[in-house]
């Protein structure tokens, strides 16, 4: 027979682990959503802008 603090510890631990796994695999289904990375109207010239492409 195992000790009731074992016992608890264990169940404790299923509980997490079970947590929010329906919500994390919603997120998971939707994906990334599609959101502009450079909006219009913004700086080329900015620091984080993204490179130009090189013409060939």
């Amino acid at each position: 027979m195992v000790s009731p603090t074992a016992h608890t510890r264990r169940r404790r631990a299923l509980r997490d682990a079970r947590l929010g796994r329906k919500q994390r695999r919603q997120r998971t289904e939707a994906g990334t959503p599609v959101f502009p990375v450079h909006p219009e109207g913004y700086d080329p010239n900015a620091p984080d802008a993204k490179p130009a492409k090189k013409k060939d």
